[in-house]
């Protein structure tokens, strides 16, 4: 039997409905070379059903089974047995000997995630980085001490960021910035905005929430402005600060959460979402139920801090191991950092309360927005028990809210547990995205900490990491949502890594991070990121060739005005194939070769398929590829969508044959290809799924 006509997966061509309700009659279909075999049996539990052949066109016989999937995860595999009488087996590894439970295929009845968010291009923004839209909001120097140093307005914009200082340095990027940068991000074809905290905080990246009920004046507005900087003598005297005359007053936090509900309404406008990124682990110090730097305690409308004092109706929020009030130092910090108290769930069910209110607070009315980001979501309480628990909940209650709230989360390592279906939707994809795609081109960590050349060009592990790892964590509807990341606020920017230099800010002169990069593998990378499974992720300013070792150097401001607009041009264009090429948004993936320093991939539907290649040698290569697996007829003509080099990049049309369902494709040193067979021509997933319903 030809093993390589064997296709199956969750796409919506092989699985119907691809996010099937419980107790759902589903439909399920094989791929197999035509007239070749004799029997093919779905397998689940115990239990089999034989499949009929119930479609043949010139390749492929397609067979048939609709099965009762019941409420409980429905796991299954293939038993396929030739003409020859050949035998096979058939998971998400595609034809192996033996059957690997983690690699079997699943599907979760009631699991869906919203449409928007599959295959949606995401821009991340770190606010303060981005633009000065209101330079009255702006941090004032010496407004306010935070963890023994003095806050520092920056005024020159093109500065790097202070490894040792950048938590404290404000180069006043606000939502009103955001606002006015709106229309760049639809043109680029932005879908949905995740950005960085903007709540209450007193630093510059805000992880250390102070108030979660109200977005950032520094970020928002302020209307109403009293105090005075600290002077010399007065950096101890906390309430002399202007500071406590901001971040406390109604009416500024008000005015800032009218500003925030603008912003999302401006942004739906344009058609694009806003993700919200939720720190619940833990707080900050200067958080208001801990109030350690005393910003709160004769403010009007606020209690007292659990720091404060032990009465305070806060207690419980947090968990302290003796002491004496005032000033209790001796509670659990976030990695022993006292400035990041660990926020105790399991001793407060008023806390849990508190929290769960303000995940279905801001994706309700008035402010609308579309999902949260998790920080560190599997380590939100102390037991992996509590965790699960609070996030069924959290994600009952989020859903019940807005429907269409998108729930992901920060995570290294596997992530099954968490994607179930009654907890987090997906995650950001670092283990099967971010870090195998970079060990390909660049054989860098994504922190920039190490380098090892034997993962330079590593065809076999890439595809290995990205297709089997992935599937090990990911039903569909999670891998089409999953956050596909190149950099992002946590690590070196991709543009860096290309250098292959092994360093941090605090070692090596942040110009160094500019000096040996390779655009050429920064667009490649584009070029997977725009046409691999689930939603690509711009971290602001990448798309406009802003380097940066990892934080805080990662964090530097976008440079509006010195742009490279070559990189723009590209991002722009692969942004257009994304979204243009229905099969790069929902369809099926299959490798088509893999050599070193060489990987071809195909993303495909019943009426189209898009072959992306990438030659990583600095020298030209022809290879016979056979596409025919992807559905392509065998004497076909495929037009090539794009095409990049070490110069640049190049959209003009031209036609390749595919000969005997071959693909002779001749690639120059250091390049990247897209092509695309389409036999309907470029249509819509709701126009193809409306005129081409196929039934099995």
């Amino acid at each position: 039997m030809n093993k390589a006509a064997f296709f199956h997966d969750m796409t919506m061509d092989y699985l119907r409905p691809a996010e099937p309700d419980v107790n759902r009659i589903t439909d399920f279909r094989f791929r197999c070379a035509r007239g070749e075999a004799k029997e093919v049996l779905l397998r689940f539990g115990s239990e089999y059903r034989r499949m009929k052949c119930r479609e043949t066109d010139s390749e492929f016989d397609y067979f048939d089974v609709s099965v009762n999937i019941g409420k409980d995860p429905f796991i299954y595999y293939f038993e396929i047995t030739g003409r020859d009488d050949s035998h096979f087996f058939y998971d998400k590894r595609g034809v192996v000997d033996d059957i690997k439970d983690s690699m079997r295929f699943m599907v979760i009845p009631g699991f869906s995630t919203p449409e928007w968010a599959k295959g949606a291009v995401m821009y991340q923004i770190f606010v303060d980085r981005f633009f000065n839209g209101d330079r009255s909001n702006d941090v004032l120097t010496a407004e306010y001490s935070y963890n023994g140093l003095l806050c520092k307005k920056v005024d020159d914009w093109d500065q790097y960021p202070d490894p040792g200082s950048d938590f404290c340095e404000f180069y006043g990027g606000d939502l009103e910035g955001v606002i006015q940068k709106l229309d760049y991000l639809k043109d680029l074809g932005i879908d949905a905005i995740y950005f960085n905290p903007i709540f209450v905080s007193p630093s510059s990246h805000k992880y250390d929430t102070q108030d979660y009920d109200h977005i950032d004046p520094h970020f928002g507005k302020i209307v109403e402005d009293r105090g005075d900087v600290l002077g010399d003598n007065e950096r101890d005297n906390r309430k002399a600060s202007r500071y406590i005359q901001r971040v406390t007053n109604k009416r500024n936090l008000e005015a800032g959460d009218r500003l925030f509900a603008r912003l999302v309404a401006e942004a739906h406008k344009r058609d694009i979402k806003v993700i919200l990124d939720g720190v619940f682990n833990h707080c900050g110090s200067f958080n208001k139920w801990m109030d350690r730097e005393r910003i709160y305690e004769d403010a009007k409308g606020y209690q007292k801090g659990a720091y404060i004092a032990s009465d305070s109706p806060y207690r419980s929020f947090f968990a302290f191991n003796g002491g004496n009030w005032p000033c209790n130092d001796n509670y659990d910090g976030w990695w022993g950092y006292d400035t990041l108290p660990k926020l105790n769930y399991e001793g407060s069910k008023e806390l849990e309360d508190y929290i769960i209110g303000i995940g279905k607070k801001w994706v309700s009315e008035p402010f609308c927005a579309d999902g949260w980001r998790l920080d560190v979501g599997a380590d939100l309480g102390h037991s992996p028990e509590y965790n699960h628990r609070f996030w069924k909940r959290f994600r009952k209650e989020v859903k019940k809210a807005n429907p269409e709230a998108i729930i992901l989360a920060e995570h290294y390592g596997p992530s099954r547990d968490w994607l179930m279906g009654d907890e987090w939707d997906t995650v950001m994809n670092y283990d099967a995205f971010m870090e195998p795609l970079t060990w390909f081109l660049t054989g860098m960590d994504k922190h920039s900490d190490e380098f090892r050349p034997i993962r330079v060009g590593n065809a076999r592990e890439f595809f290995d990491t990205m297709m089997y790892a992935g599937g090990e964590n990911f039903t569909m509807p999670s891998l089409y949502t999953a956050m596909n990341e190149l950099s992002n606020h946590d690590h070196s920017r991709f543009l860096t890594r290309t250098s292959q230099k092994v360093g941090r800010s605090d070692t090596m002169m942040p110009e160094s991070a500019n000096t040996g990069i390779r655009k050429y593998q920064m667009r490649q990378a584009v070029m997977v990121q725009m046409t691999w499974p689930g939603a690509p992720t711009i971290y602001y300013g990448d798309e406009a060739g802003v380097c940066g070792f990892t934080d805080p150097d990662n964090r530097r401001t976008y440079p509006w005005g010195s742009e490279d607009r070559q990189m723009i041009g590209f991002h722009k264009e692969m942004i257009k194939i994304h979204k243009e090429c229905p099969e790069l948004r929902t369809g099926s993936l299959r490798e088509l070769f893999a050599e070193s320093n060489i990987i071809v991939y195909g993303r495909f539907n019943r009426t189209a398929a898009t072959i992306v290649a990438i030659n990583n040698n600095s020298f030209e290569v022809t290879r016979e590829i056979e596409v025919w697996p992807l559905g392509i007829p065998k004497d076909a003509k495929c037009r090539q969508l794009i095409c990049s080099d070490g110069k640049g990049y190049d959209t003009s049309e031209t036609m390749k044959t595919v000969k005997n369902g071959v693909l002779s494709l001749t690639m120059t040193r250091n390049t990247g290809y897209v092509l695309r067979y389409d036999s309907y021509g470029a249509v819509s997933d709701e126009e193809f799924w409306s005129d081409n319903i196929i039934e099995f």
